[in-house]
């Protein structure tokens, strides 16, 4: 019976096969059908209603050690039922065809179950096509794995990186307030705010080229190696210069940093700058006044270089702001520009705590890029710090 029935499956297979390749079957004259299914590597079969197998191809019955038609489908795998989503009663219900992965034994197939229709249209057995793709599967099982790990390692940086932060400082000469929020979990901006001493504040911003976890890391050498104890924001950023230069990083990897100290005893800042392009600005009702000034990036293109030194005053009230170019260049879907302008228009038009001024910007540059305030994300890194002098 069995023979049969598998003779029937083949002309099955061969009519359905006839009718899909059409004018090509001529092919099939020097080529039988059946020798291109057993010629195939995946295996083949056919069921019936009852879930008996009623056809198995070369490659099939080759790899099981015992005759496997007029079996159970899930028989031959060593089960006693049915799998719980067997797709080919839903192909013998429907009429369409049905994909599922399935573990069997040690092995992971791929199963594609298809339906065999009469003339009239009505299915009268289903052919299977199971793919070996266990190789896959433990490939994309230690892929994930080490993903999973690489997640962790990440979150450990993230967490690191985060407490490099500054906090709030216990002295009463400034209120200060800044927005970190890099657009990956690893951040390429970075800033510090720190006392030297009881008359001295340093401040710098930086901005790493890259994102991940390359950026990452060269911000903690910049944490780690910059000197906060000079009170020379010079001499501060040449060494910075000359450390990294003997580290030896490759040549695209830089660092700009602008570095300002502030002297609450004589009210001056003082500040210098490492190829830093949002120049900070220091403001009030009367007054405005852009920090610029010249300096290469800290990098390895030159074996020396300088960092000028400039002074400005400070009054009561005096506001001073830094920003990355995160913020300027986010871009609406015209693809322009959130600018200087805005910025400025923002930070001047009120005098409202440097937390509430911060982030107005950054809703209104949401608001600018056709987002929600709550739930919005940036192409770039934000990092921006407003200090207001008491």
């Amino acid at each position: 019976m069995h023979q049969k029935a598998n003779y029937y499956a083949e002309d099955l297979i061969n009519t359905r096969i006839l009718d899909k390749v059409g004018a090509y079957s001529k092919y099939t004259e020097v080529l039988p059908v059946e020798d291109i299914i057993n010629g195939m590597l995946d295996w083949v079969r056919v069921i019936d209603h009852n879930g008996v197998i009623i056809y198995a191809n070369k490659a099939m019955q080759d790899d099981f050690d015992y005759p496997i038609i007029g079996k159970k489908c899930y028989e031959v795998f060593c089960q006693k039922e049915p799998c719980d989503n067997c797709i080919s009663k839903m192909v013998s219900t429907d009429g369409e065809t049905h994909e599922k992965e399935e573990k069997f034994s040690d092995r992971y197939f791929s199963v594609k179950s298809s339906p065999i229709k009469d003339r009239n249209g009505d299915v009268i057995a289903v052919v299977e096509v199971l793919r070996d793709i266990t190789n896959e599967k433990i490939l994309n099982q230690k892929l994930m794995l080490k993903n999973k790990q690489l997640k962790d390692d990440i979150n450990i940086a993230k967490k690191i990186q985060m407490s490099f932060l500054p906090t709030k400082l216990k002295q009463d000469k400034v209120n200060f307030s800044f927005i970190y929020n890099p657009c990956e979990e690893l951040g390429g901006d970075f800033l510090d705010i720190f006392m030297i001493d009881e008359d001295h504040m340093g401040l710098y911003i930086a901005d790493v080229a890259g994102h991940g976890i390359t950026a990452s890391l060269l911000t903690v050498f910049l944490r780690s190696s910059f000197n906060r104890t000079t009170l020379s924001p010079s001499v501060a950023l040449t060494e910075l210069y000359n450390e990294f230069n003997e580290v030896g990083f490759d040549a695209n990897l830089y660092i700009t940093v602008f570095y300002a100290i502030l002297d609450f005893k004589n009210n001056i800042i003082t500040y210098a700058n490492a190829g830093h392009s949002t120049c900070p600005i220091v403001f009030n009702d009367t007054r405005f006044e852009i920090l610029r000034s010249p300096g290469l990036p800290i990098c390895n293109w030159s074996e020396k270089t300088n960092y000028p030194e400039k002074r400005s005053e400070l009054f009561k009230n005096d506001r001073v702001f830094f920003c990355t170019d995160g913020i300027i260049e986010a871009r609406n879907s015209n693809d322009e520009q959130f600018g200087e302008e805005r910025l400025l228009k923002i930070l001047t038009s009120k005098k409202e705590s440097p937390d509430i001024v911060l982030n107005n910007i950054i809703c209104e540059a949401c608001e600018f890029m056709g987002k929600e305030c709550t739930n919005c994300s940036f192409d770039d890194d934000i990092t921006m710090v407003l200090l207001e002098i008491k």
